[in-house]
């Protein structure tokens, strides 16, 4: 008897060991897919923003006027985007989302950034002395930026008994290098709501 209450008694210890222990699972998702744990910016959020931004771009009378004045495309440059938002947002994500909208449209050319173009510099100094003639890329052939993209990432926080609604704005501008005319003016706007489970769990 003492036994099988020994037994019991081991069994039910095991029961609530085990129900204390959660597990974790992880899986692989499709990037494409939207997994939205928080009401917080997300990659999902910045590819649809930069996609339908650089489309309305484009819509514009900016580009035909250039190419019926020039006959070529014009090159675009991203110059700084500001989070003003009340969260860590990832602007670099953002940015390479908005260069790869404008290089997929084909319907302009993206210039690279400061950076970029001084590490690009560098290679061709290098090229110039450890390089041969025929494999050599020319100083002073770079494609200038016809065009400077440039705005800002906002957010507003709205909270009520574990409800909660944050609403972002993206305003960007695209300017004439030229000119410095403001040919362009974008805003998206996206709101979600983060509802409190109704049930305590």
């Amino acid at each position: 008897m003492k036994t099988q209450h020994t037994l019991a008694m081991v069994l039910l210890s095991s029961l609530v060991l085990l129900g204390g222990c959660k597990s974790t699972q992880v899986s692989r998702v499709d990037s494409n897919q939207e997994i939205a744990l928080t009401d917080k910016w997300n990659a999902k959020d910045s590819q649809l923003v930069a996609d339908a931004m650089i489309t309305d771009m484009l819509s514009f009378p900016w580009i035909d006027d250039h190419l019926r004045k020039e006959g070529n495309k014009p090159a675009v440059i991203v110059q700084r985007i500001r989070n003003k938002s009340h969260e860590h947002i990832p602007v670099e994500t953002f940015i390479n989302d908005l260069k790869r909208a404008i290089l997929r449209s084909g319907r302009a050319d993206f210039v690279a950034d400061a950076t970029v173009r001084q590490d690009v510099r560098d290679e061709r100094a290098d090229q110039e002395l450890n390089s041969s003639f025929d494999t050599q890329n020319a100083m002073g052939e770079e494609t200038g930026a016809d065009y400077a993209l440039s705005g800002s990432i906002n957010s507003t926080v709205d909270q009520l008994d574990g409800d909660r609604v944050t609403f972002y704005q993206v305003d960007l501008r695209l300017i004439d290098m030229t000119t410095n005319r403001e040919v362009w003016n974008g805003q998206k706007k996206i709101q979600k709501l983060q509802e409190k489970s109704r049930f305590g769990l």
